[in-house]
């Protein structure tokens, strides 16, 4: 007889659900996993993953193209097949898959194959007829992507889901939504041949990120052909047996054009239908749920993590999360995440990655306190080992508190930098000043000398700039 009764239970199956799994059961716990569709959430099986399984096969496409530059002949006439491309990223994510469901029943965690809904006093409602009970309750049902009411999603405007599985590269293509969904799904068409129009309401894209790497993100683009319009939305749209004609409003004026495909990438809403809230006392805004920074919502022995808790949203948050909640229900001595020290990375080409305030935010902050900053920055056209990869475009910057030393931010593009962003992420959290990282040996030659240099450069001692 399947056991119904547990100490904890975890609703959605994600990269913060499967952890919280897997932390309960380290920590003694009996823990279930309801998980309504596939083991490892949206991030794993149509997001984080597969989107990055392409996206390494345009970096490789590229590499071909251009292997002439570095003494390799015959590789210059590659060209993308984009079924192969797109079988290998859900293979990928199937391998993925099949992980976790190992790693569920190496840890002792029973799975239900099901969706659940709060039914007080404890209890969870599965939807194939079978109630649990926990002394805790996490919630982990994660995010869907936002529909826009003049893009209805069909056969030719897409999701991230339909993007993730083309069956043929649009000859023209619509991006609406220019943050890190957007970015990356620009880049990947573009690089497999597509033409690429990438648009955000906002007036620069990526516009989580500081300024400068914002508008050094769009000239790359531009450069690579994708045309990129910012103050401007889609007002109505309308499928045609030739494609999707839209209407564009851009910095005032009406702009109409027909495009093969629009993916539609302009932001996220939390699963927070169907899980019984309004029967409790947890609290929903804007679609996501409201809790403490141990996770706790207004219900007792009820817990949010993840894309459901709102913003930041990514998936090391919520595995961040998931342990520092399930530790918090042990009894074990925790501290909320500080948002400030959980680094954001786009994948696309070239990458973006930052942790920390942006110059504009550590100026404000500084101003309001009566002190000052101090900024740092260094190209790669001044590292050796960014020269001998024939990449060596792109910025490292720093921003720290001027008295302290304390640093506030850090900002990298370039294709290596959601690598190179976890240094200054060891430093953040470390609370490391700037002559802990300045007395710190970097290796050569390597990219990450340009951390360092970067540091140097905020107090008019960088050596190679």
């Amino acid at each position: 007889m399947t056991k119904t009764s547990f100490d904890l239970v975890v609703v959605g199956g994600g990269p913060g659900g499967y952890v919280a799994a897997i932390r309960g059961a380290q920590l003694g716990m009996s823990v279930a996993l309801v998980e309504r569709a596939e083991l490892g959430g949206i991030c794993l099986n149509w997001g984080c993953i597969p989107t990055k399984a392409l996206l390494h096969s345009a970096t490789v496409l590229r590499a071909c193209r251009e292997a002439a530059h570095y003494g390799v002949t015959g590789a210059g006439e590659a060209r993308p097949d984009l079924a192969a491309m797109v079988a290998r990223s859900r293979k990928v994510a199937g391998r993925l898959g099949q992980g976790v469901a190992h790693l569920m029943k190496k840890s002792g965690v029973t799975v239900f194959a099901a969706s659940a809904r709060l039914a007080g006093s404890g209890k969870l409602a599965l939807d194939n007829g079978a109630t649990l009970s926990a002394k805790h309750i996490i919630l982990a049902t994660g995010a869907r992507a936002r529909e826009l009411p003049a893009l209805p999603v069909g056969e030719r405007i897409w999701a991230y889901r339909q993007a993730l599985v083309a069956d043929a590269i649009p000859a023209s293509l619509l991006v609406v939504g220019a943050g890190a969904i957007g970015a990356e799904f620009a880049s990947f068409y573009r690089a497999v041949g597509a033409e690429v129009t990438l648009i955000d309401m906002t007036p620069e894209i990526l516009p989580q990120e500081d300024a400068e790497i914002s508008q050094l993100a769009r000239k790359a683009f531009e450069k690579q052909g994708i045309r990129v319009l910012t103050r401007c939305a889609v007002t109505a749209s309308s499928t045609t047996a030739d494609g999707v004609k839209v209407t564009l409003e851009h910095d005032g004026k009406k702009i109409e054009q027909t495009f093969d495909r629009v993916i539609v990438a302009a932001g996220i809403v939390g699963n927070v239908e169907n899980l019984g809230l309004e029967k409790t006392r947890v609290k929903v805004e804007k679609t996501h749920i409201v809790t403490d920074g141990l996770c706790r919502t207004g219900e007792p022995g009820v817990y949010a993590i993840g894309d459901v808790a709102g913003a930041p949203w990514l998936a090391h948050k919520a595995s961040h999360e998931a342990v520092l909640c399930v530790e918090a229900i042990a009894g074990l001595p925790v501290h909320a995440i500080d948002p400030l020290r959980i680094p954001a990375c786009t994948y696309s080409y070239p990458q973006v990655a930052s942790i920390g305030m942006t110059e504009a935010r550590a100026r404000e902050h500084a101003t309001r306190h009566g002190g000052d900053i101090r900024v740092g920055k260094f190209t790669f056209a001044g590292n050796g080992k960014a020269i001998a990869m024939g990449e060596d475009q792109g910025l490292v910057k720093t921003v720290f508190d001027a008295k302290s030393g304390e640093l506030l931010g850090a900002h990298i593009i370039h294709p290596e930098a959601s690598e190179l962003i976890t240094g200054y992420g060891v430093a953040a959290s470390l609370e490391a000043t700037e002559e802990d990282l300045m007395h710190t040996v970097f290796a050569h030659p390597t990219l990450s000398e340009t951390l360092h240099e970067s540091v140097l450069a905020a107090f008019g001692r960088a050596l190679h700039a």
